[in-house]
């Protein structure tokens, strides 16, 4: 459902609230792992203010994060999100016209809710937009094709 990258938290929902743990998690890479328990996060919460504006805006971010991701699965076709996320890693990598998968296809298929069957079938309908697979990185040969078919929209593809 999410992929979260160093430095970030998981399943905070669920430590402040006290409930049942509703995600599991699994490294990708080699990972260092901090557990804090729960009622320490609480205590702390309830002490230190400051604390607690960081563990607010991480919910914020990751509330926000999940309204975007399901508004991509719903509003867009496979080909326009897989589109749309090309557009982004190009931009965050700072790479233009192209992107380096740090993560695997099957992976990336998962993150935008397809299969990787479905995947490689939106990579082939991207090829009409100048998109070119090279080992493990893709091409954006036309990317004013690619964002016009891709329709980037700033309340889905925006910053946190």
């Amino acid at each position: 459902m999410e992929l979260v990258r160093p430095v970030g938290a998981f399943i905070l929902a669920a430590v402040l609230s006290d409930q049942v743990y509703l995600q599991s998690a699994r490294t990708l890479t080699r990972a260092r792992i901090l557990m804090i328990p729960a009622e320490r996060v609480r205590r702390w919460m309830a002490q230190d203010a400051a604390f607690m504006r960081a563990i607010v805006a991480e919910l914020a971010r990751g509330y926000r994060q999940a309204i975007k991701a399901l508004k991509n699965q719903k509003l867009r076709t496979g080909a326009e999100r897989l589109a749309n996320w090309l557009i982004t890693q190009s931009a965050e990598q700072g790479t233009p016209g192209h992107v380096n998968l740090d993560i695997e296809k099957r992976v990336l298929a998962a993150r935008l809710g397809m299969t990787p069957e479905n995947l490689s079938r939106a990579l082939a309908s991207l090829t009409h937009y100048g998109v070119r697979t090279r080992g493990a990185g893709i091409e954006m040969k036309e990317p004013d094709a690619l964002a016009r078919f891709a329709k980037p929209d700033p309340l889905i593809d925006g910053p946190e």
